[in-house]
């Protein structure tokens, strides 16, 4: 199935591409999340009349990600979890944690922007966090985990 490119997407092509995906990537994920369009010649037509306003909408985006790595790799997140003597946690921390700490330490992050390749953390110390926030933008985010204070 061909396919015009309404975004860039990874690992596939740019604003306008056109570009062979096989025919479910396409009805299923491209065309209803609105990435793309089938190639016929009236969409093809219809796309070079608005190439303008999405390569400027395009542009946006990345001014507004640019702006959102600047803020986020100049804070540093805590999170607080209940931890063995040794350092090991009670459980883990994972992407809903991070984003919800980083939040809170006054960025906006949304848990599927965060990347774990290695899955959650079950240890206490300081972290580097891989952040995806657009397809040619990403960001390190510093995270803190502690111990919580036991009570008495």
């Amino acid at each position: 199935m061909e396919v015009i490119l309404l975004e860039k997407v990874d690992n596939l092509g740019g604003l306008g591409d056109k570009v062979n995906v096989k025919s479910g990537y396409g009805r299923n994920y491209l065309i209803p999340s609105k990435k793309a369009v089938a190639a016929t010649k009236d969409n093809v037509v219809a796309f070079e009349a608005r190439r303008a306003e999405l390569e400027k909408q395009a542009a946006e985006t990345l001014t507004v990600a640019e702006a959102r790595k600047t803020k986020l790799e100049s804070i540093t997140a805590t999170v607080a979890r209940k931890a063995g003597d040794e350092g090991r946690l009670f459980g883990s921390v994972g992407t809903a944690d991070i984003a919800k700490a980083v939040t809170a330490a006054g960025a906006e992050l949304v848990k599927r922007e965060v990347r774990l390749p290695e899955g959650p953390f079950h240890t206490t110390g300081e972290f580097e966090v891989h952040v995806h926030l657009h397809t040619d933008v990403d960001a390190i985010v510093k995270l803190v985990i502690e111990a919580e204070a036991e009570e008495e």
